[in-house]
Order: C-alpha cells, then structure tokens, then sequence
C-alpha cells in the first residue's frame, strides 16, 4: 500500500458504483499499490450501507471511516489522512468532477520527489455560469489579499508526501481552511492543471451557507486585512475631519455659518465618528495578536535536515 486515496463522502450514494470502478482502474494503474480510505461524513443517504456491502469485494486495499455527524468536508479529509497508511496520500471527490487521472499524476509527482505536495488547480470548469463567476471573484479576492500565492482558479483537492502530512496534521484547527494551511506550511509544491468535470449524479451539497461559512473562515483565520483596512479607514478619516473642522472653523469665525451650535456639532461628529473607528481598529489589532497566539502555529518548519558527518567518508 504505497498509495493511499481518502475519498469524503456525503450524499454520494448514486456515484458510488463510478467511483468504486474509477478507483479500481486506478488501483491497476498503480500496480495494485492502492490503499482507499472512505470517510462518510454523517451522510443522509445510504452511501455507508452502500460502501460497506461493497468492502468485502473490492480489489484494493480499504477502510471504511464513519463520522457521528456532518463535520464538513475539511474534517473529513484529516480523519481520512490520520488513518491512511500509504507513503503517499491524495484526496479525491467522490463525486469524480476532478479526474481520477489527476491522482495518478499526483502520486507520479511525489513519488519521484518533485515536490512535498501536488496542488490541482482548475484551467476549466463544467459548472453553471452563475457558479463559476461566484468562484472566480472569490478566489481573485483570496488571492490578492490573503493568500497571493493561490491559484486563480482556486483549490479543491491535493496530494502530499509523509513529511508534509504530519506537519498539516499537527495544526489541529477549527473553523479555519484546510486548503490556505496548505499554503501556509511551506514545502515543495507542484501545480498540476485539470478541467472540472460535469457532477452526472445527485446534486451537490455546497450550498450557499457553507459557502459563505467557508469563506469567513478562509479570510478570518488568515489575515487581518479588515482590521487593518479599519484602522487606515479610521486614519484617514480622523485627518480629513481636522481638515474639515478647520474649514467650519474658519467659516464660523468669518460669519458664512450663523446657524448656532452647528459648528460645534459637525466638529465633534466627525472627530468622534473616525477616532471611533481608529480606536475599533487598534484594539481589533490586538485581539488578532492574542486569536494568532491562540492557534499556536509553529513560528518556523524545518522540512529538510542534513549533517556534514554523513557525509565524511563521501
């Protein structure tokens, strides 16, 4: 079992009979070196009943995980990666829009030492236009303010060697995105390009909530850019209101503003209102200092280690 595949699986039941036979062709592909972890997270629908009728009579190597309830996708993916027992581990959907081809170009990757993790990135995709415009302002956004280093097209699945597993395994958090951690450690990467395929069964389970869950915690778990976009707002705000104060001043005392008190209001209104939102600001920072302690990241990976001694006799 030198490969190990872990599949998340969630309301899949009518794939499960594809998926079955694309792993089984994958299996021979990889000269029966195929290890498979299913994961069900918490699903509805018979796709437990179903992948455990079928254990029994499966050419590969397999186990069958089973969540107490729906945890998400991302939680499903570090069960399946704590259990796995291969050298080299790649995550595939079990609906099958990414290839199965794109695995075996994962595990051709790290196995010759190319890179410490395979990122899939999208060229294409054969979702609804509504659904690919959605993805591509998201991902343009992540890109250029919280992670610079993603593709445009975004992530969805990857394969990685040991060393990278067990880092990405020590980093035990909730509500933050498996995918920007992956950034985030470092290490080799490789980026190999694939076109999304049509979802042919069921109907997907990324609704718009999770969605938008996912994507405060993609933003709010990396980045202190709306903090600091608040500060600047505030700093900004509180010159332009000197600025401004000086002019109603000036207006007062040469008799262009006669209504009485309006001057002292707009003064205080615009000096508290920015001040407001520096203060708001400055104490944001703070708290995302004490959040980043919290999480208690690593400040420094070593992904590689050599020793002159080893190589004296050389």
């Amino acid at each position: 079992m030198r490969y190990s595949v872990i599949v998340p699986v969630y309301k899949n039941a009518d794939s499960i009979p594809r998926l079955i036979q694309a792993l089984t062709d994958m299996n021979t592909t990889l000269e029966n070196q195929l290890e498979v972890v299913f994961v069900v997270d918490g699903s509805p629908d018979d796709s437990f009943v179903l992948l455990k009728q079928a254990l029994g009579s499966m050419s590969f190597s397999a186990q069958l995980l089973a969540h107490s309830r729906n945890f998400g996708s991302f939680p499903a993916i570090r069960t399946g990666l704590m259990a796995a027992k291969g050298d080299y581990f790649g995550v595939m959907a079990a609906d099958l829009q990414e290839p199965p081809e794109l695995l075996i170009n994962f595990f051709k990757s790290l196995s010759n030492d190319e890179c410490d993790v395979a990122i899939g990135t999208r060229n294409a995709r054969q979702d609804p236009f509504s659904s690919r415009m959605a993805s591509s302002m998201f991902w343009g956004l992540y890109r250029r303010l919280v992670v610079h280093d993603m593709p445009k097209g975004g992530v969805d699945i990857f394969g990685c060697n040991k060393a990278f597993r067990e880092q990405l395994l020590q980093l035990n958090e909730s509500r933050s995105s498996l995918i920007a951690l992956i950034f985030w450690l470092g290490f080799r990467r490789k980026f190999i390009e694939y076109e999304r395929q049509t979802r042919l069964e069921g109907k997907s389970a990324w609704t718009f909530k999770k969605k938008l869950e996912y994507m405060m915690d993609s933003v709010f778990a990396f980045t202190d850019y709306p903090i600091r976009l608040l500060t600047r707002m505030g700093a900004m705000g509180t010159l332009l209101s000197l600025f401004i104060g000086l002019m109603v001043i000036i207006a007062k005392l040469s008799g262009a503003i006669d209504v009485p008190g309006y001057a002292a209001t707009i003064l205080m209104v615009l000096l508290l209102g920015t001040m407001n939102l520096l203060g708001i600001g400055l104490v944001g920072t703070y708290a995302w200092r004490a959040y980043e302690n919290s999480k208690q990241r690593p400040l420094a990976i070593v992904c590689m280690k050599l020793d002159n001694k080893e190589h004296s006799n050389d």
